[in-house]
């Protein structure tokens, strides 16, 4: 069975199931043969494993509400312009 290829925007918003090993294996099947090609996205992956390195995980209850809120915002607006 044949897959549609996996856009730039569409390994961005799966990237974190990517990393936490949650991906299912065949959308995880089609993000590895995008990252076979763009160079771009391996850059992207790249720079998300090194934050995630350097910041670690940070909880929810970690980060005030108002923060929570201005990051959502952020990333909502973020996806709208890319």
């Amino acid at each position: 069975m044949t897959h549609h290829p996996l856009t730039c925007k569409e390994l961005v918003e799966l990237v974190t199931e990517y990393l936490e090993n949650t991906l299912p294996s065949r959308e995880r099947m089609r993000f590895e043969d995008h990252l076979e090609g763009c160079s771009g996205c391996r850059t992207y992956l790249e720079q998300m494993r090194q934050m995630i390195q350097m910041v670690g995980r940070l909880s929810e209850d970690s980060i005030a509400p108002e923060t929570q809120k201005e990051l959502l915002n952020f990333f909502r607006d973020w996806q709208r312009e890319s």
